[in-house]
């Protein structure tokens, strides 16, 4: 039995949201703000109902969707309930269990082996009608207070709702019809779970790891040690006893007989006074102080979890933030697990579901690859008891680190992404694959690299695709000159900047060498602004050994581009039309609200450069002839003492390896890097992506 999906409507930025669950790791990724933890609070608010609902929870739109309703100057019977709502999406098999969840089942066709368990917490019509009333109420006594008063601040709607909204918001609980041909619910055909007095702790049991854990290295404190009484009571109190356990036990009364004998010479004196003042009569009664050492109690105060180091035992606080985190989310798994799987004389939930925020805090690259490389392992077995009644256990972990989705596998991740200021939608990354089913290299090649090598991309709020080392080594460089200068001008002219500078951005920088255009579809699955550095690359028809062969040349003696990107994006333009194309020409809408600018050579000072190399010449000739002596990556560089404006040649005779020649750029860069210019179609480029 497993949940495969839950839908959320109304609660923070989860406005309509919905997410497929795997049958064991369910990996959720976003940006920041994109409703990861609200998955895991409104999971928690319906199915532990530890912490009560807030008018702080209702997602934007509702709130002014809820105003309106009360404002409204009539209402209509047909009024249907409204508020935040929850539905779990449950199958089943043959193999399963169904004594717990067969009191919920809508539907006892065979082929129909899904049930939907609504929760929701809503305002029904009468609550309304009487909420309305109240704030007419309320409307009139802050005007009172007012007269009275005329420095009072007159409360509005907000502050009303806010104060009393547990008055007229109800939580329900529903199992709702499913119409497997459909696969729609219908929810005027259910059972009310709470008026037929089902409870559903024996169905679904939710567990969590917040992000805010209380791990910390402070002298005083002793989270581990704590965590180890916690682990051996779960363990103690459920069905595996081990031998450990009872070797403990037998310990522990050898040494109350032990430590009871020292007492009694320890104390003589203290139980004579009492003697002394009555307190014991002589042939009637007696006092003694014995040990009575319990095994439980014993634990959480003398445990002490250390680590060693050159044949040295340390405190835990020794230990570095990062390895203390790891240790104790691994400690509170093993708790959360035993909690699980119950004690014996009660049964497992049906379904266990075990929620981990942010895994990575507080630790390390190599840590967050060995996390998640071992977690499937941890957790892969599922609730195992030793009288043989298991279960499966479903996990979620989200995460921000681009380091933990890099060593995960792709079909567990769900992307989260906002679709609007009130709004998150999820994506399943293995859906990408019916994207790229007539070129499935193409999409192993995605998958590979980006598991690989980029993952920050799903980070990132825009990306900027380069082709190899040399834009890698310089772009940064670019971004930071930009921002320098864009902040000079702007004190200038006494202007505001209506966009943070470029290194303030969320800026993902990925190469891609060549293979740019086939992250098309993945950039659509993104959603994403996309800048595409890249070079024209002309190339001309010559005639060799009898016959026509392309071969690269400068722009003015080219008839087309060997580039693939420019040919794949700029298909249906021609040669003249590619040369010319100024930004707005070279802007492409894709599908999924992406749009991607392809940034390549333009003629500038009457050149028109075919590579970054003699475009950067084109334009700073002079910084390079005063530096030439001391530029690692130039050969023959008395041909820049030559009276040629040539860069195309210059550029092809001069430069001797091109990762050098950009870090000879930046070796001999000044303080603001001012001394030279950024070529304008990669400063255009760049420019383009700050907007917004």
């Amino acid at each position: 039995m497993k949940i495969f999906r839950i839908e959320i409507e109304n609660f923070r930025l989860l406005k309509n949201f919905s997410m497929d669950l795997e049958d064991e790791l369910t990996l959720v990724i976003g940006k920041n703000n994109t409703g990861k933890t609200s998955i895991l609070s409104v999971l928690d608010k319906f199915l532990n109902e530890k912490s009560k609902f807030s008018y702080d929870d209702f997602n934007i739109d509702f709130k002014k969707e809820l105003e309106d309703q009360i404002k409204s100057p009539t209402i209509t019977e047909e009024f249907l309930p409204i508020g935040i709502k929850l539905k779990l999406f449950i199958e089943y098999d043959e193999l399963d269990d169904l004594s717990n969840i067969s009191r919920v089942l809508m539907d006892l066709d065979p082929d129909n082996n899904i049930v939907v368990l609504g929760f929701n917490y809503v305002l029904g019509f009468d609550k309304l009608i009487k909420l309305r009333d109240d704030y007419s109420t309320f409307v009139i006594n802050e005007k009172v207070k007012k007269d009275a008063n005329e420095k009072y601040k007159v409360k509005d709607l907000k502050d009303f709702i806010k104060r009393e909204i547990g008055n007229y918001f109800n939580i329900l609980k529903y199992s709702f019809e499913y119409d497997v041909e459909t696969k729609r619910v219908n929810e005027n055909n259910c059972i009310n779970l709470e008026s037929e007095g089902i409870s559903l702790k024996e169905i679904v049991n939710f567990k969590y790891i917040g992000a805010r854990r209380d791990v910390t290295n402070k002298d005083k404190e002793s989270t581990l040690s704590k965590q180890t009484s916690v682990l051996y009571k779960k363990q103690e109190d459920n069905t595996e006893k081990s031998d450990a356990t009872e070797k403990f036990k037998d310990q522990l009364s050898e040494t109350d007989d032990a430590l009871s004998d020292i007492y009694k010479e320890q104390f003589k004196e203290v139980i004579k006074k009492v003697q002394d003042f009555g307190g014991i009569k002589l042939n009637d009664t007696d006092i003694a102080i014995i040990s009575t050492l319990q095994h439980r109690e014993l634990l959480e105060g003398n445990t002490t979890v250390v680590y060693t180091h050159d044949d040295n035992q340390l405190p835990e606080h020794y230990n570095g933030l990062g390895y203390m985190n790891l240790i104790s989310m691994i400690f509170e798994i093993e708790i959360l697990v035993q909690e699980f799987k119950r004690d014996e004389n009660k049964k497992p939930a049906d379904i266990n579901l075990l929620f981990i925020e942010e895994p990575e805090a507080h630790t390390h690259p190599q840590m967050q690859y060995v996390f998640i490389k071992n977690i499937k392992k941890l957790l892969g077995e599922g609730i195992k008891r030793d009288d043989n009644i298991n279960r499966r256990l479903q996990y979620v972990i989200t995460s921000h680190s681009s380091h933990i989705v890099a060593d995960s596998d792709f079909e567990d991740i769900k992307y989260l992404k906002a679709i609007s200021k009130n709004n998150v939608d999820t994506k399943n990354l293995k859906d990408l694959i019916k994207k790229y089913e007539n070129v499935p290299n193409q999409y192993q090649f995605l998958k590979q690299y980006l598991t690989i090598s980029r993952a920050e991309i799903f980070f990132a709020d825009k990306v900027i695709m380069i082709e190899g080392d040399t834009e890698r080594i310089l772009i940064p460089t670019f971004m930071r000159k930009i921002d320098i200068e864009e902040d000079q001008r702007l004190k200038d002219t006494g202007e505001e900047d209506a966009f943070l500078p470029l290194l303030s951005q969320n800026i993902s920088i990925i190469e891609v060498g060549a293979y740019s255009q086939i992250f098309q579809s993945f950039i659509e699955f993104l959603g994403i602004k996309t800048l595409i550095i890249t070079d024209i690359d002309p190339k001309m028809k010559t005639y060799k050994d009898g016959k026509d062969v392309w071969s690269t040349c400068s722009v003015g003696e080219g008839t087309d581009t060997s580039n693939s990107a420019i040919k794949h994006f700029l298909k249906n333009s021609s040669w003249d039309q590619i040369k010319d194309f100024q930004e707005d020409d070279r802007t492409i809408s894709l599908q999924g609200g992406a749009i991607v600018s392809l940034s390549y050579q333009q003629e500038e000072d009457s050149y028109h450069a075919r590579t970054f190399e003699d475009s950067f010449i084109h334009i700073n000739l002079d910084f390079i002839k005063g530096n030439k002596s001391s530029f690692q990556g130039l050969k023959n560089p008395k041909l820049f003492d030559i009276d040629t404006n040539d860069a195309y040649q210059l550029a092809e005779s001069c430069v001797k390896k091109k990762t050098h020649f950009a870090l000879d750029i930046l070796y001999h860069s000044d303080e603001n890097f001012s001394n030279w210019n950024i070529p304008s179609y990669i400063k255009n480029g760049l420019l383009w992506l700050k907007k917004d």
